[in-house]
């Protein structure tokens, strides 16, 4: 696992231009990585889930459904049907590593290692992820949706599942935000 910065890897509007500065970051300090979610790695992926989210409430309230959702851990490696893996605590797929590579100038390798051992690079891929799907689809649900698959129906299915989540988590009063109102949800 890592530790970044959290001023260079907040995310902007030159995301594409950030994410190579985390990539540099994350070469600087390592720890050991853990088999399985611990007090401490559940601390960690906390700070990191803060962190990622910027000081924005209702993203780090989304970040927490699609990780409740996921529910990874660090050192996270599960393998897919699909003969795909997800990564990391929130579980990224590796059809992701190379993308994502491609972005921060690293090689896949390290990057996918990034992914499975440092909860913040994991959380700033999710975040990235999220964002994009924002940023294209316009439709907050629609954009969960699109973190887990391509598929409408599975979309749908997922956004629901995350809702429950964040629910559970937060409380109904999550959904009085107009971005992630039930009724658009249920529009959708």
């Amino acid at each position: 696992m890592t530790r970044f910065n959290s001023f260079a890897c907040s995310y902007s509007s030159v995301a594409h231009l950030a994410l190579p500065v985390c990539a540099g970051l994350a070469l600087l300090t390592t720890v050991p990585a853990q088999a399985r979610s611990t007090r401490e790695g559940e601390g960690r992926i906390a700070q990191c889930i803060r962190q990622a989210a910027g000081g924005k409430p209702w993203l780090e309230k989304t970040l927490w459904g699609l990780r409740d959702q996921e529910g990874g851990w660090i050192g996270a490696e599960v393998r897919n049907t699909n003969g795909s893996h997800d990564l990391g605590p929130l579980q990224i797929n590796s059809w992701w590593v190379p993308k994502i590579a491609t972005l921060v100038g690293r090689s896949q390798s390290e990057v996918r290692n990034w992914l499975m051992h440092d909860a913040c690079f994991n959380a700033g891929a999710a975040r990235w992820i999220f964002l994009s799907a924002l940023r294209t689809t316009g439709d907050f649900w629609t954009a969960v949706g699109v973190y887990h698959s391509p598929t409408a129906w599975r979309q749908r299915r997922y956004a629901l599942s995350v809702a429950g989540h964040m629910v559970r988590r937060f409380g109904r009063d999550i959904f009085s935000s107009p971005m992630m109102s039930t009724q658009r949800m249920l529009e959708w």
